[in-house]
């Protein structure tokens, strides 16, 4: 593919699109009326699980995507949905007697999952931030921080650094540590380091710590250092506690999503040094992820093991992050190819991936473009946040570009 896709009619495009199909989607289709929060689960065919449990992620996702937009555009249903989501995470998932916020509650915000999930505080952070950012609560702010000082409390491994992927409700130990039943049962994920990460880059917009600052600094070395494969520029998966490798798998989304996030987070530190550093292995990352995971009609494939493609489908998130991801490249190196790579990734996720019948974005669809319709449409991961981060992040970087 070799989309012609003028600047202006892309911009165009990302903003109706935000607006009409991805936002009004959540508003019309996912407030729970009944119970409160919102809807656990909406099936492809737009049929909704009532009884379904909620979770953690996707209500902290939803709070993140709606502060945004209102901090933006100060329209008043994005407050509302703002403030609903807020509500949720605090009357059905913090846990007032140990601190933190539970995995997963059912339908009536009764823990069904009370263990901490690091990545899960991390993204509760990440949204309160952004939502102090949109409204100036401070007692959002004063619960980010909060959250970061359990983190580092429970969760920080003193002796080989980085973040333990989870703990009991009470923090002590568990063996309950994966994500989902996709991911290995190990002590520590790239997966949850990129997005405690992510986290605390949002958070030290807001609060210049001097211990924040310095947890983000390391953040960015363990990338550099223990996460990414110096070999071939690709995130490694999983490890054990001492940092051993312990997956062969490739996932081209999160190379191409962590390649700009760490350029983020390098600026938002105001790192000279970090930025540089983080610049280079960030293009280094966009060069592999443009050879190796991009099809001929410009969607992302999911995923490769260390002797080629495993997974030739295309889900929703990777082609959210490939757009920025290639922006982000074109905009270190000035290299019109990763341009190029961007435009055609939102060109077939314009005709692919978004859902013009029902709304929002399909979960995967095929390397022909033939959407799995098994996937839900609204579940604990399937969530608002990458496709609407796409479009925030590209309008802002595409104003930017002269081309």
């Amino acid at each position: 593919m070799n989309s012609d896709l003028t600047m202006e009619h892309w911009r165009s495009q990302l903003e109706e699109e935000l607006k009409s199909n991805i936002l009004d989607f959540w508003i019309k289709h996912t407030v729970d009326e009944l119970n409160g929060g919102f809807v656990g689960e909406i099936k492809s065919d737009m049929t909704v699980m009532p009884d379904a449990d909620k979770g953690l992620v996707l209500h902290a996702r939803i709070l993140w995507t709606f502060a945004t937009a209102y901090r933006l555009y100060q329209d008043v249903p994005y407050l509302i949905m703002a403030r609903r989501a807020y509500d949720a995470l605090d009357k059905f998932f913090r846990d007032r007697e140990h601190g933190g916020l539970y995995w997963m509650v059912d339908v009536s915000g009764i823990p069904v999952q009370e263990k901490k999930q690091i990545y899960g505080q991390a993204f509760v952070i990440y949204a309160l931030s952004e939502y102090y950012r949109a409204t100036g609560s401070e007692e959002a702010l004063a619960w980010a921080r909060e959250l970061f000082y359990l983190i580092e409390k429970h969760a920080y491994d003193y002796r080989h650094r980085g973040y333990v992927e989870a703990l009991a409700r009470d923090w002590s130990e568990t063996d309950d540590l994966s994500l989902s039943g996709k991911d290995l049962n190990e002590r520590k994920s790239m997966n949850t380091h990129l997005h405690v990460l992510e986290a605390y880059t949002n958070l030290y917009r807001v609060w210049k710590s001097e211990d924040l600052r310095m947890k983000l600094t390391e953040l960015i070395d363990i990338h550099l250092d223990l996460i990414i494969n110096k070999d071939n520029h690709h995130f490694m998966l999983f490890f054990d506690e001492e940092w051993n490798s312990k997956s062969e798998h490739i996932s081209y989304g999160h190379d191409i999503e962590g390649s700009w996030l760490l350029c983020e987070a390098a600026e938002v530190l105001g790192d000279e040094e970090a930025i540089d550093r983080v610049n280079k292995v960030a293009t280094a990352m966009a060069v592999v992820t443009l050879a190796e995971g991009l099809d001929k009609d410009g969607g992302l494939y999911n995923e490769a093991d260390g002797h080629g493609h495993i997974d030739y489908s295309k889900d929703w998130w990777p082609q959210a992050e490939a757009m920025v991801g290639f922006i982000n490249a074109y905009q270190l190196s000035g290299n019109a190819e990763y341009l190029q790579a961007a435009k055609d990734s939102w060109t077939f996720t314009k005709l692919f991936i978004c859902d013009s019948e029902n709304g929002e974005w399909h979960w995967q669809v095929s390397r022909e473009g033939v959407p799995n319709l098994a996937y839900a449409k609204v579940d604990p991961w399937k969530c608002p946040y990458h496709n609407s981060r796409a479009c925030f992040e590209a309008l802002e970087r595409l104003a930017l570009i002269r081309y």
